[in-house]
């Protein structure tokens, strides 16, 4: 088989046998020679689809008629090579080939359809010379067999097999040069340079045909950490083992993935939307994150983890920077809110203007969970992130909006006196050590009255584990007793504890989170609260706007079992 472009295109010695069998035997004896091997090849290749073994039997029917055609019209002799009949020879060669440049055309022009002109061209201009050559061996044969007989299709074939092996040889060393040129070695993805010439390409698409497309940019947390502790060596392996994974899911969808460079990756996705591209680099995300490999249990996540951000293709996007400076851009914001995250670009929730200077001092005193406990930061930022909406979907004023924001923020300041091992333990927690966590309320609060600063927040860092019905702590108050706010922050607060997700741990999805607070509807939270939270989480799911990372885990999961038996069944 000779390879020819189009990508996927190949020739074969058959046309030479069939225009032999047409110039010696006539057509008939050529067209059963056709069938034979066609009979032959559906038997070989039993996996390609029959519509594909029929079309290739017609095309082949068209040529050979045509060039018979031809052949008759110069009055060709049959059975015999007349040097002085050399047109009829060479006019049945241009008609073999013009039917098929034709039967070609229609197939091309219902697969690319506006592309087929540039398609076509490529064609011919590839696959010219080498359609020739094939097509004068057809000559070639006639003689041989004609002079010879037997020997010469003897003589035939071995030279036939020799020049097929040496093109093959040829097409797998242009394979693997152009893999060097295109590939990044350390990883197997492709490399920078392909990135940009592929995202030009899918741009165009977009412009002519509207063809949608997301683009996502990833970057390793934590690497220079890790690499610093343990060598290169050892940093490159764990680049081509976030890639391989990366590689692997990627590959069965047709999306593009790159290594952008040093610990950066980038993936694009054809015809997904920002919100499909989200699950998407969620589901990769987690897969990486539950994915054992050496040493990484010393970094924040205790897992290989990512930060990544997503644009969606779309009008206001002119050029390929654009594009991917806004996805770098959602990228910081991920490592803005601890990372690990996935942003999609303008999406991000902003800052209050009239609360913006306190927000930031505030988040200045939280940030030192990133050296500690970078979960806790994580959740605190999403609970602010929650606050802020159902502060406006409260319609709350001024002053209890601020309150609530900026206690939402603050409420888990008094885990910083938790010891390390407590707080970041994965196992069940004894007694003693609960004890210890729940007086991070009291310590929240002994922070604030020194500070001075915000003791009117001190109500819901001291009281957000309070119940409605009494059984919370550290005092036990229960219904109108606890504050309005401290009984909304205890809504936020719980529901984004059951869905925080954690490597290796089992996290409730959002549709069982808000199954548990329907359950627990006048008894842990206030009713006249809790409803509102929970349309407005509704709603959000509803509209595609916060992804489901810990259904998509689950779903993962399950797959991964399905695929491997030996698999580790994560608890919670």
């Amino acid at each position: 088989m000779y390879k020819l472009p189009p990508e996927g295109n190949h020739q074969s010695m058959d046309s030479t046998i069939f225009l032999a069998s047409l110039f010696i035997y006539g057509v008939k004896f050529s067209l059963m020679v056709l069938f034979v091997s066609a009979i032959i090849i559906v038997i070989n290749r039993r996996t390609v689809a029959w519509w594909k073994h029929y079309y290739n039997f017609i095309t082949y029917s068209a040529m050979i008629i045509g060039a018979h055609w031809a052949f008759q019209w110069m009055d060709g002799t049959t059975g015999d090579f007349i040097v002085g009949e050399i047109y009829a020879f060479v006019l049945a060669l241009i008609a073999y080939f013009s039917v098929n440049i034709i039967l070609v055309a229609a197939y091309f022009f219902l697969l690319y359809r506006n592309q087929l002109i540039p398609v076509l061209a490529l064609f011919v201009r590839e696959s010219l010379f080498a359609y020739i050559g094939i097509l004068l061996f057809s000559l070639v044969l006639v003689i041989m067999v004609l002079k010879t007989g037997f020997f010469g299709i003897l003589l035939f074939l071995i030279i036939a097999v020799l020049l097929s092996h040496v093109f093959k040889q040829l097409f797998l060393m242009y394979h693997e040069i152009n893999d060097k040129a295109n590939k990044d070695q350390r990883t197997g993805l492709f490399n920078h340079s392909y990135l940009e010439e592929k995202l030009d390409e899918y741009i165009k698409l977009y412009r002519e045909d509207g063809k949608t497309f997301s683009f996502a940019m990833i970057d390793l947390d934590d690497f220079k950490k890790y690499n610093d502790m343990y060598g290169h060596p050892q940093g490159d392996k764990l680049l081509g083992f976030v890639g391989s994974i990366i590689k692997e899911e990627c590959e069965p969808h047709g999306y593009l993935a790159a290594r952008y460079g040093g610990e950066e990756f980038a993936i694009i996705m054809p015809e997904l939307d920002k919100n499909k591209a989200r699950a998407f680099v969620n589901h990769v995300r987690k897969r990486v994150n539950n994915a054992p490999f050496d040493g990484v249990d010393v970094l924040p996540h205790g897992c290989v983890s990512f930060s990544a951000g997503i644009i969606e293709m779309s009008a206001d996007t002119y050029e390929k920077s654009q594009l991917v400076g806004l996805s770098d851009r959602a990228m910081y914001i991920s490592k803005s809110k601890g990372k690990n995250v996935v942003t999609v670009y303008g999406e991000q929730t902003y800052l209050p203007q009239q609360f913006e200077h306190e927000i930031n001092e505030l988040e200045q005193q939280i940030r030192i969970f990133l050296s500690k406990d970078v979960y806790t930061f994580k959740h605190s930022k999403r609970v602010f992130s929650y606050a802020v909406d159902m502060a406006g979907i409260l319609e709350l004023g001024e002053e209890e909006r601020r309150t609530l924001i900026l206690g939402a923020l603050i409420h888990d300041i008094g885990k910083l006196e938790v010891p390390r091992e407590v707080l970041t333990k994965r196992s069940k927690l004894d007694k003693d050590e609960w004890e210890i966590i729940k007086k991070h309320v009291t310590f929240g609060k002994e922070f604030l009255l020194a500070t001075g600063k915000y003791t009117d927040l001190v109500p819901l860092v001291e009281l957000h584990h309070e119940r409605y019905d009494g059984g919370g702590y550290p005092h036990g108050l229960k219904g109108t007793e606890i504050p309005k706010l401290a009984r909304m922050l205890c809504i936020i607060d719980s529901f984004d504890a059951m869905t925080t997700e954690r490597p290796y741990q089992r996290t409730k999805s959002f549709a069982e989170a808000l199954d548990e607070m329907h359950r627990c509807t006048g008894t842990q939270f206030d009713p006249e609260l809790v409803l509102p939270f929970i349309r407005y989480i509704e709603r959000r799911i509803e509209l595609g706007d916060i992804p489901d990372e810990a259904l998509e885990a689950m779903e993962q999961q399950r797959k991964q079992e399905a695929r491997h038996d030996d698999s580790r069944t994560s608890s919670g």
